[in-house]
């Protein structure tokens, strides 16, 4: 989408947009399967049973029930951190690639790359498959596009300002 503005250092701002993407790529990658805590999964899960989640919502209530008994942090890292880990998928992928320009299509895409995320995690033994995760990951997504999507209108709005 990008390709379709007119604004000064055009060149420049797509070079920087596709070194973040990629950026982001290779630290959510590392934070999903290579990070300490991930290491830490592999060590638990490898002794038992691989834990998962298929019921939807089970894993965002029990934080909320647990709320008031738990670390504030604890809580609030899973579960803001499951919408900020795929928000930036959402703004890159229309920003980037023409065809992810519709909210349809980037989100099954962030629901199939987070859904594939998840099922690695629990097959390589670094997680635990959650459908809460994909849904807050997906959610994230989506507020990914929709920042996209004011951020693409703001540059359409001063194009059409310009001329």
């Amino acid at each position: 989408m990008l390709k379709q503005l007119n604004f000064k250092n055009k060149e420049w701002v797509t070079a920087a947009a596709y070194t973040l993407y990629f950026l982001y790529l290779v630290i959510a990658a590392t934070l999903l399967f290579f990070s300490p805590y991930r290491q830490a999964a592999y060590e638990i899960n490898s002794t038992g049973a691989n834990p998962y989640n298929i019921v939807p919502f089970k894993t965002i209530t029990n934080y909320l029930k647990a709320s008031s008994h738990i670390n504030n942090s604890i809580w609030i890292t899973n579960l803001f951190g499951n919408i900020l880990a795929f928000l930036p998928l959402g703004f890159f992928l229309p920003l980037l690639f023409k065809r992810f320009i519709g909210f349809r299509r980037t989100i099954k895409t962030v629901f199939l790359a987070t859904t594939t995320v998840e099922g690695l995690q629990y097959v390589t033994r670094v997680g635990s498959f959650d459908v809460d995760d994909i849904i807050l990951n997906t959610v994230g997504g989506g507020i990914g596009y929709l920042l996209f999507l004011i951020v693409y209108r703001f540059f359409q709005n001063k194009e059409n300002k310009i001329t």
